[in-house]
């Protein structure tokens, strides 16, 4: 699968956008932002079930009354059960999501995931007739490296040296903001063509589901607009990083992995109008 820029490329522009966006967020977040966030439990239950329950259920529905190939089915549900995509808590906040919430939110998927993962694998196996498996140590390795290490680090460097983290809070923010456009952009040049190959019946697939997941965390984030918006684009937006973990591990087929890189350009595609009509509410109502 190629593109108009090396996958080399796109790979090294995701991994500066993950420790960047999730250090700059660790700066300015104080650990005792993520307890009040369990201060009234009701809306970090309601997204965790959105993330974790209701949206791949909504895969399910959504890729078998596509009468999807097998193999393409496997790829979008593959997506729809990789919860705690690190851009997730950057878009959020970045379109007024709950400042305080959304990262609370954002840890528990994260910490989560070790669980949901391989129970989620286990049912697929049921539904398909395969025989995949991932263990949590090997799902928990992917986020704490990739999402639980660099908030850390910004959040101890806050406790540690706040007039230092107060300083350079503000041009991390930025450059994790523009290295997020820029890692879209090269995506969508490198995973072009693969998107384009997978077909139309996948792309409405991945579009559908990403809708889907959209509208129920919009309406399970409860009435305050913040937090609806959270839970909306953390329930939207898949880790592609646990996905490819699973596909590598078990060698899935070539078409799997096509269907789940369709599935990241399409749904960051399909995001983004909702995150820019959730910014400007947001905007309008300070």
């Amino acid at each position: 699968m190629t593109g108009l820029v090396p996958q080399w490329l796109f790979t090294a522009c995701a991994a500066a956008t993950v420790f960047t966006v999730m250090f700059g967020i660790g700066l300015g977040l104080a650990t005792g932002d993520v307890r009040r966030a369990w201060g009234a439990p009701g809306p970090v239950l309601r997204g965790l079930f959105s993330v974790l329950v209701a949206v791949p259920a909504l895969a399910l529905v959504i890729v078998q009354a596509l009468a999807l190939q097998p193999l393409e089915q496997v790829g979008v549900v593959l997506m729809a059960i990789a919860p705690g995509a690190p851009v997730a808590l950057r878009r959020s906040l970045d379109a007024s999501g709950h400042a305080a919430f959304a990262p609370g939110l954002q840890i528990c998927v994260a910490v989560l995931a070790a669980l949901s993962m391989p129970l989620s694998i286990a049912a697929l196996n049921e539904i398909y007739g395969a025989h995949a498996s991932v263990l949590p140590a090997q799902v928990m390795r992917q986020v704490l490296l990739a999402q639980l290490l660099p908030l850390g680090l910004g959040i101890g460097l806050r406790r540690a040296f706040p007039l230092l983290a107060a300083r350079i809070e503000r041009p991390i923010a930025r450059a994790g903001t523009a290295l997020l456009v820029a890692t879209l952009v090269v995506g969508v040049a490198t995973l072009g063509e693969a998107t384009v190959r997978a077909g139309s019946g996948v792309l409405a697939g991945c579009a559908l589901t990403t809708l889907a997941a959209l509208c129920i965390g919009h309406l399970l984030g409860g009435p305050e607009p913040a937090t609806r918006t959270s839970v909306a684009i953390i329930s939207a937006a898949r880790n592609p990083g646990l996905a490819l973990l699973v596909a590598t591990l078990n060698a899935a087929p070539p078409q799997v992995t096509a269907t789940v890189l369709a599935y990241l350009v399409v749904s960051a595609l399909v995001i983004t109008p909702y995150a820019v009509w959730r910014h400007r509410a947001g905007a309008l109502a300070r």
